[in-house]
């Protein structure tokens, strides 16, 4: 059976949301615009981990100069917070992959209001104005396009959100990499893992760089197959 991907203009459809999604996160103007929705999936992956391990989870904070913060109560030390730290980078290009799947299934509604439910559960847990005004303008836009937007454009739409979450996660690791080069991001997550469990922060950048990569090869591979 067609998905309604191919059905609205087959293949070109999705290189062109993947043509779209990379000129957004290449071009620093764009990118400017809407790197905030990648730090709220980076804030939701420690949010979710610090969850998962039993840790309180006291809010989120969402920055204009699109930075982010998880504040979390618990142990000073030990896995809880180690996968907590491990939770931020991988988050976007992990979400952007798992929508993948969905959209090449078929099942972009289902994709796009289970974007809506983690949206509506951050911002349950945002702190600031500014967050709150992020989570739901994004909220709003994605809960939109899922009720009225017909198959086709909805479609679209969500393989161009999962070429997004991709290509952004993988730019995000990138500017990790070069800030820690210059010593600009000495409390950066690959830096406070370094702290907790003395492997070296290059590691831990190359091993949210490796996540990235395969992340982005899985989805392109899912979704143009």
């Amino acid at each position: 059976m067609r998905t309604a991907l191919e059905t609205a203009a087959g293949r070109p459809a999705v290189l062109a949301a993947a043509v779209l999604a990379l000129i957004v996160v290449l071009w620093s103007a764009s990118w400017r615009l809407t790197r905030t929705v990648v730090t709220i999936a980076h804030e939701g992956g420690h949010a979710l981990f610090a969850v998962l391990t039993g840790r309180g989870l006291t809010g989120i904070r969402l920055h204009a100069d699109t930075s982010g913060v998880t504040h979390s109560t618990g142990a000073g030390r030990g896995p809880g917070l180690v996968l907590t730290f491990l939770g931020g980078y991988p988050a976007p290009p992990l979400l952007g992959l798992a929508g993948a799947i969905l959209v090449a299934a078929d099942q972009t509604q289902v994709m796009l209001w289970i974007a809506t439910g983690l949206l509506v559960a951050t911002l349950i847990h945002i702190r600031n104005l500014f967050g709150a005004l992020a989570v739901l303008v994004t909220g709003a836009a994605v809960a939109s396009i899922a009720y009225w937007a017909p198959p086709d454009v909805r479609a679209v739409f969500a393989a161009t959100l999962c070429w997004f979450l991709l290509f952004g996660g993988l730019r995000a690791v990138r500017e990790l990499q070069r800030g820690r080069r210059r010593g600009l991001h000495s409390d950066s997550d690959a830096d406070a893992l370094a702290r907790l469990t003395g492997v070296p922060g290059g590691l831990w950048a190359a091993l949210f760089w490796l996540v990235a990569v395969a992340a982005v090869l899985a989805g392109g591979w899912v979704l143009l197959r």
